[in-house]
């Protein structure tokens, strides 16, 4: 159990953005980085920068035309983000860190056990997404025949 005394610092009053890597955190993040195609020119983009902005993004939840100025344009910030997760790069970040946490922490590197909670099991036992989508759609009649629904905004 972490106590205030045990607690790591974890200040980020320095950075820009809250979301913003540190110095250390972007030690561990820039070895899993792929580095650019042979051939053409090189990157004119600093990586870095781009990490921020993908993390701005998945801290906020904004929108990709929202993602402030002082970092990449949305379109380059977008095309790292769509490579990365085509190739897996994202997912290999992902694994490295949590990894790294479990091991800070003196866990083993995967789990022993999961907890599955009874929500999840029902929506598979019912079918999943097909299912959902079913139901969604039978809310929506509903609410229309109803009188509820308007289609004035």
């Amino acid at each position: 159990m972490w106590t205030a005394k045990n607690r790591p610092r974890y200040n980020r009053d320095r950075l820009r953005y809250p979301s913003d890597l540190t110095d250390e955190e972007w030690k561990l993040v820039e070895p899993l980085i792929p580095p650019g195609k042979c051939g053409g020119g090189k990157r004119t983009v600093i990586m870095r920068e781009i990490v921020n902005g993908l993390m701005y993004i998945l801290s906020t939840g904004c929108q990709w035309r929202a993602i402030p100025k002082d970092l990449p344009p949305k379109s380059s910030v977008y095309d790292y983000f769509d490579l990365w997760t085509y190739d897996g790069t994202l997912d290999r970040i992902h694994h490295a860190l949590y990894e790294q946490c479990r091991a800070q922490e003196q866990r083993d590197a995967s789990p022993s056990a999961a907890i599955i909670d009874s929500q999840s099991v029902k929506s598979a036992e019912k079918g999943g997404r097909a299912s959902i989508r079913r139901a969604t759609m039978r809310a929506r009649r509903s609410r229309a025949r109803s009188g509820i629904f308007s289609s004035i905004h």
